[in-house]
């Protein structure tokens, strides 16, 4: 892995123990090389029963986690409440919420904690040694000795609140993080699919159950029945542990060794999970969400319980296959599905699943109408009938092992961590009792399935036998109620009368007091000594360097750039564009979408996608803006081709880009289908990323490049793709695109300003395969026009409310401050970090009960905003933006400052690898972000003090300043937000 060098961690790596060996009171158990990853499993057992997976690794970012099956039998989401409990104090660390305030003292590149449907895991990543045992010491200390508080439980699982805390004539509310996050999770159509998806394969199971919580069910769970299911699960007896790179094993697990182990003795502990009676004859389920989209905002999709999910040859096997049904849209699965028109794409969680310990497979579509159960079942059913009759070719099987390949040689920090996707990779099988090195290595099961493959047909006979002729088959529709959100909302009162029914004026006093107890303990500062952490000496001073090759080609410049990519190619072909006419800007977007997914130079879409399946690990297009460091409305359009191969396969891969770029083709019912499903997507979207949406509704109304990134990827966006599908021209958008036929019209348009653009090719590769032929990309660019600088309009400074179904609201409020070498521009980031880890985590989660609530600073754009997220309070929460700066008044230190800059430090150090290295270093250069300019930043954020904070927000975030913008479920305007002088102008999604 290439990353930011650092002397944290050793620079040897150490050799692995022998099987047999000892260590302390663990036995190594297993020893086996990686070779595609170059690294080394070691698996260890403890005498306490606890198993631990370790990978040596040279890499510089260093991991663990700590995993528990947890298996709920019902749906208060006890496991769910618990994994946030737990990380809010315990025994050495006896403060309110220990993971929030290690976040600013650490500069780890991941930290979390997740609950899935039966397991919950704590992880963390580092590329600094101190910060990794300082890290693990807090996370064991965590999960294992946790406190627990009683106020804790209130706080995040739920609570009874009066609407005034402290007057218990005002009107009773259900509150608690949980709560309302569950509130959000539940109206998002996706999470409600993923829901009726368990319960409906696995009636019997765990999986019937919501492992989050659902909102109905949450209330019922009590303080003692969550302290026993910690009791219960949260023991080495039912852990299992994982750590990776170089730092040496012993280390750590004498580190685990006194932390946990010697604190416990063994116990049983029975987290099985039965086998699911299998059906006797096929079932049909229904699931409804709240939403209003009654004409094509439906779902049906056929599922099946298939074998055990940790059956390595199985679970190979199935996963090929559904890449070959369902991995692109020519697949054979897949294009008779979106050709029939009958919905807009497949439906969600289509495709092989083994997060169940019986694995699943699911296919249907989504965009659909009312009464289409029986049509789209008919049509699963017969297509695969169809072909498992005919058979599959076997060049589609060919190239699904070739994705497999890819995935095997890949090493990428991309996403997550790479670190922790190995961690992914190899939990399933290892937590359902399988192997775990079959996460890891698959040669054994490919060279079995092609021995397999060459004697006869392997694919049709699973078809066949386990979907075919399967009785346990759910088809499951999931279908929009209008009236479901106030049903919810009624049901809810409902449930707060009926457990409040018998109260007292006593359990009306003991609300209070709790209440004023919980507010009490909000407000306190309490000292953070006794957590571990890091001093600004811990920052590099220095960024990442890295050699490169620059030549031209014509009107390209193309850089060359080595890296240890383990043998795949990667290359980016960025078109710095001409002027684009403001008639072009809507559809810019779009093309970037559909680009890809139609046809190029002869072939329709599904040849060209066969073709990119078989030669290509993936090609991607996608439009952006950018400014320089010292300019902010000297703005830049760019459309960019981003693809990655096999290093024998990069030429192929070029020819690829060729196409794409000198003859894109569209069609007219291809383009209907593709952007039908880009509109299902981003309707999904608002609902679960409601935040993002605001803060772009409020940052169009202060920055160009806000205006821009609201056009592109908005829910102006989502109004002009609406206006394109329905055949009508939006409003208040000038040049608005009529429908399709104007679409491809403008398309081709794009493609000619594309071709006099100005590009900038970046090839990342090992040495010897640095010398790939680009011409026939180099070639199709004239560079007959000028680099564009566009100037869009801001919106009108207006607050913007945008309504949707969602009973929880996501509010923003955005600033346009300065550029990248602006002097105040690092005390920006830093106010940033200081405000979200110090100010908005008390306020908007702790007090106000939202899910999340953050600050933001886009060094590059010079937008200052900040959010919350799943938020119950509207008006309360605006308030608190505009208290941020009495905030700055309080008692704030040296400790403050410097967990605030160490934060803002973690944004200038991204985690990179091979395949991201080069190319942003390379990119970041040509745009002026050089690394000198770069490191001059860093200097400066290191020596910015709280009288810079102070300053730079009485000069940049005035309230005159601020612009407001709020994603929710109705109308927020009311007295309160009057009094705060916002009145919202109102519009639906």
């Amino acid at each position: 892995m290439t990353s930011l060098p650092t002397a944290a961690l050793p620079s040897a790596l150490p050799a692995a123990p022998r099987v047999g060996e000892r260590l302390g009171r663990y036995t190594v158990e297993r020893v086996e090389t990686l070779p595609e990853m170059q690294g080394t499993l070691v698996l260890l057992s403890h005498e306490l029963g606890a198993r631990h997976a370790h990978v040596i690794r040279e890499d510089d970012n260093a991991a663990f986690s700590v995993t528990f099956p947890t298996v709920p039998k019902d749906s208060t989401g006890v496991a769910h409440i618990l994994e946030h409990i737990v990380l809010m104090g315990s025994q050495r660390y006896p403060v309110p919420d220990p993971f929030f305030a290690m976040l600013p003292r650490s500069l780890n590149t991941f930290m979390n904690a997740m609950t899935s449907n039966d397991w919950t895991t704590y992880p963390f990543s580092t590329r600094n040694e101190q910060d990794f045992f300082n890290l693990l010491s807090v996370y064991l200390d965590a999960t294992f000795f946790p406190l627990m508080r009683y106020e804790s439980f209130r706080q995040d699982g739920h609570r009874f609140e009066f609407e005034t805390p402290d007057d218990p004539t005002t009107p009773l509310k259900l509150q608690g993080v949980v709560y309302n996050e569950m509130k959000g999770g539940m109206a998002n159509p996706g999470s409600v699919m993923w829901r009726a998806f368990g319960k409906a394969l696995y009636p019997d199971l765990t999986y019937a159950n919501n492992s989050g919580g659902a909102p109905e069910n949450i209330p019922e769970l009590t303080y003692d029945n969550l302290r026993a299911f910690h009791a219960a699960h949260y023991h080495p007896s039912n852990a299992f542990f994982y750590t990776y790179g170089k730092l040496p094993l012993e280390r750590i697990l004498d580190a685990i060794e006194v932390h946990v182990m010697g604190q416990f003795t063994a116990q049983v502990l029975d987290v099985s999970i039965p086998d699911q009676t299998p059906f006797a004859v096929p079932r049909a389920e229904r699931a409804e969400y709240p939403g209003t989209d009654t004409e094509r905002g439906s779902q049906v999709s056929v599922l099946w319980k298939l074998g055990l999910s940790s059956d390595a040859d199985a679970n190979l096997r199935w996963s090929v296959l559904s890449d070959v049904l369902l991995g692109n849209p020519a697949a054979p699965l897949t294009r008779p599905l979106i050709e029939s028109g009958l919905g807009a794409g497949l439906a969600d969680l289509s495709g092989y699943r083994d997060s169940f310990r019986e694995g699943a497979f699911a296919v249907g579509l989504k965009g659909l109408g009312a009464g289409q159960v029986q049509a789209v079942e008919t049509l699963v059913l017969d297509t695969l009938r169809a072909i498992a009759e005919s058979g599959i070719d076997p060049e589609l099987i060919e190239s699904s092992l070739h994705q497999f390949e890819i995935g095997q040689k890949e090493v990428s920090n991309a996403g997550y961590p790479f670190a922790l996707q190995v961690m992914f990779r190899m939990l399933g099988p290892w937590l359902y009792g399988g192997d775990p090195l079959t996460g890891l290595r698959l040669d054994a099961e490919l060279d079995r399935l092609r021995a397999d493959l060459n004697a006869g047909r392997v694919f049709e006979p699973m078809i066949e036998r386990e979907l075919l002729n399967n009785p346990h088959r759910v088809t499951l529709e999931l279908a929009p109620n209008p009236e479901l959100a106030a049903r919810t909302e009624a049901d809810e009162q409902a449930l707060i009368d009926r457990l409040s029914a018998g109260f007292t004026d006593e359990d009306r006093a003991r609300i209070v007091a709790e209440s004023l107890r919980l507010k009490e303990l909000q407000g306190q500062e309490h000292p953070l000594d006794t957590l571990p952490t890091l001093s600004l000496s811990d920052v590099p001073p220095s960024v990442l360097r890295l050699p490169y090759h620059t030549g031209q080609a014509g009107a390209a410049l193309v850089a060359r750039i080595p890296q240890p990519t383990g043998g795949l190619s990667y290359l980016d072909v960025q078109v710095r564009l001409p002027d684009v006419p403001d008639d072009l800007l809507d559809a810019l977007p779009l093309y970037a979408f559909a680009v890809t997914r139609g046809g190029a130079a002869g072939q329709d879409y599904a040849a060209l996608a066969r073709r990119m399946e078989a030669v290509t690990g993936g090609v991607s297009a996608s439009v952006s803006s950018g400014v320089r460091p010292d300019d902010l409305s000297a703005l830049r359009l760019s459309l960019s081709f981003s693809g990655k191969a096999l290093a024998r396969n990069a030429p192929a891969l070029t020819d690829v880009i060729r196409d794409l770029l000198a003859a894109p083709e569209f069609t007219r019912d291809r383009l209907e289908q593709l952007l039908r499903q880009r509109l299902a997507g981003l309707k999904a979207s608002v609902v679960q990323s409601g935040n993002a949406y605001a803060e772009r509704l409020a940052g169009a109304q202060v920055s160009p490049a806000g205006a821009l990134g609201e056009r592109f990827g908005g829910l102006s966006a989502l109004n002009t793709l609406k206006g394109i599908v329905e055949g009508r021209a939006v409003e208040g958008q000038s040049g608005g695109i009529s429908g399709l036929d104007d679409l491809i019209a403008r398309f081709s348009r794009i493609r000619d300003l594309i071709l006099a653009g100005t590009p900038v090719l970046a090839l990342t590769a090992t040495e010897p395969d640095l010398t790939l032929d680009l011409s026939g990309v180099t070639s199709l660019f004239t560079g007959s026009a000028p680099v564009g600088r566009p100037a869009p309009a801001t919106a009108p400074r207006t607050p913007q409310a945008r309504t949707t179904d969602s009973p929880v609201a996501f509010n923003a409020v955005a600033f346009q401050t300065v550029p990248y070498t602006h002097p105040d521009s690092p005390a920006l980031l830093v106010l940033s970090r200081l405000l979200r880890s110090n100010y908005l985590l008390k306020e908007i989660r702790e007090k106000g009960g939202a899910y999340g609530g953050a600050a933001s600073f886009d060094t590059r754009e010079g937008v200052f905003a900040m959010s919350s997220y799943r938020d119950p309070n509207i008006a309360r929460t605006y308030r608190v933006f505009r208290d941020a700066r009495a905030f700055l008044d309080t008692p704030l230190g040296q400790r403050e400052l410097t967990e605030a800059i160490l934060g803002a430090s973690k944004v200038l150090d991204p985690l990179t690898s091979p395949d991201t290295a080069g190319r942003m270093r390379f990119y970041s250069d040509q745009a002026g972000y050089t690394p000198d300019v770069q490191e001059a930043f860093k200097t400066r954020l290191l020596a910015v003090t709280l009288d810079d904070l102070r300053r730079v927000m009485d000069t940049w975030l005035t309230p005159d300043r601020a612009a407001y913008a709020v994603v929710t479920g109705r109308d927020p305007n009311d007295d309160t937000l009057k009094e705060l002088g916002l009145t919202f102008e109102v519009q639906g999604v």
